[in-house]
């Protein structure tokens, strides 16, 4: 799935960019779903203090190192960074990446990729970048979109009702209104399967320890 922030490691190793460098991922598949927010390339060995965190980072190794230490240290700086993936172009520097580096992204949690073919990183770079912005500008007309049907929605008279109708017609989930203490006062159901949306609320937030541990996994809580 992918976030409003960004896309997913595995949607940018789909893209034609990275897809004709033939990457083989060699660490973490299970992480591809991690948000890239932005995408760097660098060769030096301090590049992790340069980043922010949720970087797709584009190498060729040079900045590694020789040594196992230096490669497992570079990992390990790299993932305490956060950031999404590390990809390595194969070529002088590496035939094929070292097991130290491997061993130490799987340690990690650090998705790592290795492209078999030489790629532009420019052109990488901006192919990604024209992805991410363009979510951006997706999310943000259907943001307007919203805003306008819910004003609408006040302006004719609907009330809550109706825009938590509206809310949950765009967003395909129940939507909720609740007290500052937890209880219930509205509730819509957005989404197919089910009819109603009590039901839904009592599992997510019916019980005492629910309240008491906050929003559950997947759900959006928002003071009004």
């Amino acid at each position: 799935m992918e976030s409003q922030g960004g896309i997913t490691v595995r949607r940018a190793l789909e893209l034609p960019g990275l897809r004709g460098g033939l990457p083989e991922v060699l660490a973490c598949a299970e992480r591809l779903d991690r948000t890239v927010r932005w995408v760097h390339a660098g060769e030096v060995p301090n590049i992790a203090s340069l980043l922010k965190g949720g970087e797709l980072l584009l190498t060729t190794g040079l900045g590694l190192g020789d040594r196992p230490a230096e490669q497992r240290a570079f990992v390990r700086r790299l993932a305490e960074r956060g950031i999404a993936a590390l990809v390595v172009e194969l070529g002088p520097r590496f035939a094929r990446l070292p097991a130290a580096l491997v061993e130490t992204a799987r340690a990690a949690g650090l998705p790592l990729v290795q492209l078999h073919r030489e790629v532009p990183f420019v052109a990488v770079t901006e192919e990604i970048h024209t992805e991410i912005v363009n979510g951006h500008y997706a999310v943000l007309r259907q943001a307007e979109e919203v805003h306008r049907h819910c004003t609408e929605a006040v302006l004719g008279g609907g009330g809550v009702p109706q825009v938590l109708t509206t809310l949950a017609e765009f967003g395909g989930n129940p939507v909720f209104l609740e007290t500052a203490g937890g209880a219930l006062l509205y509730g819509v159901w957005g989404g197919p399967g089910e009819s109603e949306a009590l039901p839904v609320w009592e599992r997510l937030r019916g019980s005492r320890a629910a309240r008491a541990e906050g929003p559950p996994a997947g759900s959006v809580l928002v003071d009004v």
